[in-house]
């Protein structure tokens, strides 16, 4: 089973909805987990078009970085710039890879149009997983 974390500033959106993803995906291939380097909450706005697509985060907690935890990962992806530059050193052993995403948190607009910052960023993610588990999968 591979180890994997998403990081991002507040592991608020982009990291628990990756999480999210990745835990309902990945079941039985990878072990998931998020955090933030100042966690702030899940937001609602991530929670709700989650629940778009059948995944429910509402329950996930937003955690900071625990380095011992973040060190026994086989890969640690970073969400967006600040947590790329960042994120604490991590083993050698350790990969890191980024998906610079952009942050919905913060849109203006209409309540459509916000959301729709949010699906755009929940999309690319969703994206983005697929092909990781499935590099994952044909590596074994």
């Amino acid at each position: 089973m591979h180890k994997v974390m998403f990081l991002c500033t507040g592991n608020s959106c982009r990291s628990q909805m990756a999480e999210g993803i990745m835990r309902k995906l990945g079941k039985g291939l990878v072990e998931v987990h998020s955090a933030g380097l100042v966690p702030m909450g899940v937001n609602p706005n991530a929670a709700e078009v989650m629940k778009e697509i059948g995944i429910d985060i509402s329950g996930q907690t937003s955690d900071e970085i625990d380095t011992e935890l973040l060190n026994s990962m086989d890969v640690v992806i970073t969400l967006c710039s600040n947590a790329e530059s960042a994120c604490p050193q991590t083993h050698v052993n350790v990969k890191r890879i980024h998906w610079p995403i952009d942050d919905p948190v913060g849109s203006d607009g209409s309540r459509e149009e916000v959301l729709g910052k949010y699906r755009n960023a929940r999309d690319e993610i969703l994206g983005l997983i697929k092909g990781f588990l499935s590099s994952l999968a044909g590596s074994r």
